[in-house]
């Protein structure tokens, strides 16, 4: 599956100690793999989402959370046939 139209997040807070950006995944849409310093948290909003944190990879149900720790690769796909929503939370881990 995959989907030519383009993904936009969706930066809903910005401050130096948290961001969070809601995520839009049509089918067939997702992020390459990537890391990020900070600590990740994916919380599945509505549908369902394939995410994959270093060699685990889980299909995520709605009202289900992940965590991707600090400086490990993840990634984020929408393998279903309906909208997907994440709502993504980065944040430094405490005294960082």
């Amino acid at each position: 599956m995959e989907s030519s139209e383009e993904f936009k997040p969706h930066k809903l807070i910005q401050k130096d100690e948290v961001e969070v950006v809601l995520l839009a995944f049509e089918p067939g849409q997702g992020l390459p793999v990537h890391e990020t310093s900070v600590d990740v948290f994916f919380h599945v909003i509505k549908g369902e989402a394939a995410i994959k944190v270093g060699e685990d990879e889980k299909n995520v149900s709605e009202g289900n959370i992940v965590l991707s720790p600090a400086d490990i690769p993840h990634t984020v796909r929408n393998e279903s046939d309906e909208e997907a929503k994440i709502l993504v939370v980065k944040t430094p881990q405490p005294g960082a």
